[in-house]
């Protein structure tokens, strides 16, 4: 299954850019690049369900597959989610449903990498394009709040 790629460089140790990642004080702060308003519903945990959902509470309902703390945190996407209602048997749902986002971080010397990858399948040229000039700024976002 082919993947898209984004990494960026942190100069702040991985549990710093954890945090940053996965607070819920510091996760709208870059993720309001991809919907203002932007929260997760989870306790993180493996096996966990989260809901993503924006000022609108809509989004997405998806699945902690795996949490190494400061390491890797892998996340399955499995349907979506309207003001309460979610939905896993609609045909756009189907197209997606199962992909995966992960998140590995890779400390040396103090300094954090930190690559996102995630499953294509099912994602229209359309979804491409937009995560292609957005991944990037949310990584920025990451990037500026770690190293403060």
């Amino acid at each position: 299954m082919e993947k898209m790629k984004f990494n960026v460089e942190i100069n702040a140790p991985a549990s710093k850019v954890w945090n940053v990642l996965w607070d819920s004080a510091s996760y709208p702060l870059w993720t309001a690049v991809f919907a203002e308003g932007s929260r997760a519903e989870t306790d993180w945990q493996k096996g966990s369900k989260v809901l993503f959902v924006d000022n609108s509470n809509r989004g997405m309902v998806s699945r902690i597959v795996d949490n190494i703390p400061n390491q890797f945190l892998s996340i399955e996407h499995l349907g979506g989610y309207d003001n309460g209602v979610e939905d896993y048997e609609s045909e756009q749902i189907k197209q997606w449903a199962g992909a995966q986002e992960n998140y590995t971080l890779k400390e040396t010397n103090g300094a954090t990498n930190l690559l996102i990858e995630m499953d294509l399948s099912g994602v229209d040229a359309k979804m491409i394009e937009y995560f292609e000039n957005t991944w990037p700024k949310a990584l920025q976002k990451v990037k500026q709040l770690a190293e403060q």
